[in-house]
């Protein structure tokens, strides 16, 4: 039996995000980003957008920083994208989900005129498929990257250790920079791992001693799979 005090939380994502995630998990907790965003000033043309597009708060922080002219309709993927669009003055709705819930919001919009899609360097292209495919015209401006870091040697040697570690991961980009810091140090803890959804899981090719997926891909329906993955760590 693995006691509680044995296992620690391993949190990944950008440390602004991680450290909010934090709050409410009990036990040791280690913060280690595997990416910081790095924003980027692309050429915008100058359109008669309908509405701009946001699937990240990372995406609104870099259009806040835009010294160009942008529409004030935002849809954004979900709640705390909305939230963060709406300080910054955007007139914000949100789709409460993934990129295909905010291709239907959008979709059901019956919106005339191009749109702005701002998104990072690594963001998948299924939403602008989806809208291209549906007759619409997204414009993509790229306004941001998200640079990989290292583990930092605490990480380091959390992974090396033998307790296990209680993993949650929120998108593929981060299970797979997980994975390659994962071999490169030589892990050896037995990991546990909540993924926010099955296109995470595939991103996983290291063993898995427990594996969970969140119903809903947020937050909250993430920290439920991190309880289950918590308690199979638990009675290891």
């Amino acid at each position: 039996m693995v006691r509680q005090s044995q296992a620690s939380f391993l949190l990944t994502r950008p440390l602004a995000q991680s450290q909010r995630f934090a709050h409410g998990l009990i036990g040791d907790v280690v913060i280690s980003p595997l990416m910081e965003p790095e924003f980027l000033r692309p050429k915008i043309a100058q359109k008669p957008y309908a509405a701009m597009i946001f699937t990240s708060e990372t995406g609104v922080q870099a259009a806040a920083g835009l010294r160009v002219s942008l529409p004030k309709r935002a849809f954004c993927v979900g709640k705390r994208t909305a939230l963060a669009a709406a300080a910054q003055g955007w007139q914000a709705v949100s789709a409460d989900g993934n990129a295909a819930d905010l291709a239907a919001l959008i979709l059901a919009q019956n919106l005339k005129g191009p749109l702005l899609l701002l998104q990072a360097q690594e963001a998948a292209t299924s939403l602008r498929d989806a809208l291209i495919s549906a007759g619409l015209e997204p414009v993509l401006a790229q306004v941001y990257r998200q640079k990989p870091l290292p583990l930092t040697p605490q990480a380091v040697a959390l992974l090396q250790g033998t307790a296990p570690v209680l993993l949650p991961l929120f998108s593929p980009r981060s299970a797979k920079l997980f994975c390659t810091e994962y071999r490169r140090i030589a892990g050896s803890a037995p990991v546990f791992v909540a993924a926010i959804s099955l296109a995470v899981l595939a991103e996983l090719d290291i063993p898995a001693q427990g594996v969970a997926v969140a119903q809903q891909p947020d937050a909250a329906s993430l920290r439920q799979a991190l309880a289950q993955v918590t308690q199979q760590a638990l009675g290891s």
